[in-house]
């Protein structure tokens, strides 16, 4: 009963997502934990910054970890991300910057990075047929998880303070991480191959032209949408719109529509690369259309954050399968870890490119958009320019 694709794939991988997801909530966080410790926003950001680098980078690191031992690599996360947000507690009574950094920022980040990665293959051995499916079903809970917690948060902010929400959010993921821990496990019969992944072969991989291409896009797409979702709250409030939570929901819904609508497509096309012509192309139109005024009409406002989020989620469910067309399903955790470190260096520019155009360039969201419009542009001539290799599954052969 119990050991099928949906309770040792699909089940676990929506439990350990939509926890790790949370931490995209951090814009109905911040402000709370900053007056909390009696200091600046601008002083804390760069913890949801690093937050995000050692989610990439654990990815990149642990590729080889998580292929080898998928329920020890999950519960490992759990006990990095439920730390993270029980220190991050800690940090906060003690007034110490330096604490919420290490502990929501490195210690909690770890835990997303394996978090994340340990499902994605898992389901792809159990949906063989549809792995676009598969990813889109894992990575929508990241997406999810805003819908969920966003309410929440904003709720329990209010009426008992952001300290108990963290201890709260920090209960809940224990539960549904640890049970994600117990029930994953991969297709009986599947037997991972033994071969040690030299440096050399990693290097092959990396400086592959293919490679290199697919990595800047994923790179450029997450750091546009970092921008945005990072300032989100910000935003709202510029534009008129006061339920942000209601708003923060909203984008959310398309965050995962988007994760898991463009990976299902994804199924029907031969060249996966079509998937991200199109989320460019929309990302681009809607952000030109924003960096018309100052203050962008709250209409194309939502439109742009809806459009946005649902690419933004889009490019993280369909980079598995992209990577699986080009090179192979043998070591997709490891060349989906390292493409993942992409995630960690656009967590440091993505979430700064806002902070550095307002708060230090004296910029408007007007300048920000305009950006974002060059990066889209830029990253949709690459992705068309992207083509099939068939010499690029041979790195590894």
């Amino acid at each position: 009963m119990f050991n099928n694709k949906w309770m040792r794939g699909a089940v676990p991988a929506l439990f350990l997502h939509s926890c790790i997801g949370s931490v995209y909530c951090w814009s109905l966080l911040k402000g709370d934990i900053a007056a909390e410790m009696g200091v600046n926003v601008s002083s804390i950001e760069f913890a949801f910054s690093l937050a995000i680098f050692f989610l990439g980078m654990s990815a990149a690191l642990g590729g080889r970890f998580v292929e080898k031992a998928v329920r020890l690599s999950s519960l490992l996360s759990c006990i990095c991300f439920a730390s993270g947000l029980l220190l991050s507690v800690v940090a906060i009574r003690a007034h110490s910057v330096a604490g919420l950094m290490f502990s929501y920022g490195c210690l909690m980040g770890i835990g997303l990075g394996l978090g994340y990665l340990s499902p994605v293959k898992t389901l792809m051995l159990w949906f063989s047929r549809h792995k676009g499916l598969a990813t889109g079903i894992a990575i929508s809970g990241f997406g999810l998880s805003k819908v969920l917690f966003s309410p929440f948060i904003e709720w329990c902010n209010d009426v008992h303070g952001v300290q108990t929400t963290l201890i709260t959010m920090a209960c809940i993921s224990i539960f549904f991480m640890l049970t994600a821990a117990l029930l994953i496990r991969k297709p009986e019969g599947w037997v991972e191959k033994q071969d040690p992944f030299s440096m050399k072969e990693a290097l092959r991989i990396i400086f592959n032209p293919t490679y290199i291409k697919i990595w800047i896009i994923f790179y450029l797409n997450i750091t546009c949408g970092l921008a945005i979702i990072s300032f989100e709250k910000n935003l709202a409030l510029l534009v008129g719109i006061s339920s942000v939570g209601l708003l923060s929901s909203a984008t959310a819904v398309f965050n995962t529509v988007g994760r898991f609508g463009y990976s299902s497509v994804s199924d029907f096309m031969r060249r996966k690369e079509h998937i991200y012509i199109i989320i460019f192309a929309s990302s681009a139109i809607v952000s030109i259309c924003s960096s018309f005024s100052a203050t962008p009409h709250i209409v194309i406002a939502v439109i742009m954050l809806c459009v946005i989020n649902a690419g933004y989620g889009g490019g993280f469910s369909t980079l598995p399968t992209l990577l699986y067309s080009k090179f192979g399903m043998d070591k997709i955790s490891t060349i989906h870890g390292f493409a993942l470190s992409a995630w960690a260096w656009a967590g440091l520019s993505g979430n700064q490119l806002t902070n550095l155009i307002i708060n230090f360039c004296g910029g408007t969201f007007q300048h920000v958009f305009m950006v974002l419009s060059v990066l889209y542009l830029i990253s949709l001539g690459i992705a068309i320019n992207l083509r099939n290799q068939k010499s690029a599954q041979a790195v590894f052969e």
